[in-house]
């Protein structure tokens, strides 16, 4: 069932918002300051590219300070908008039943858009 999920997924929106928080996590990269926010990007993409059978979890080392504070500057500059994102998507495919697991997918990737930092993908 993930697999068929995670095509439909791919084929209406997934594949492009993928490479988009990919894209986005590699030009964060180009720059040395950027590359733990790069990263995250990059791992919000990969959740992004096949969320169907995938958790987001609380990393073992989450908690740190360093954690706490690229939080803080993510959600300023992106996660709010990402995150907001999610959320109207979910709430326009919640209309169907239909889209109802559409919608708990993108349920799901909110906490990762808002705190990507001390998560992990598995």
């Amino acid at each position: 069932m993930s697999t068929l999920g995670n095509v439909v997924w791919l084929i209406f929106g997934g594949f492009g918002t993928a490479v988009g928080y990919i894209t986005v996590g590699l030009g964060y990269c180009v720059t040395i300051v950027g590359i733990p926010w790069g990263i995250q990007a990059i791992k919000l993409g990969i959740a992004t590219l096949l969320p169907f059978g995938m958790e987001v979890r609380e990393s073992r080392s989450a908690g740190g300070l360093f954690e706490l504070l690229a939080n803080l500057v993510w959600i300023v500059l992106a996660g709010w908008a990402i995150a907001l994102h999610h959320l109207l998507w979910a709430l326009v495919l919640a209309l169907t039943v239909v889209g109802l697991p559409f919608a708990a997918q993108h349920l799901k990737l909110v906490p990762l858009a808002l705190f990507p930092f001390g998560k992990e993908l598995r």
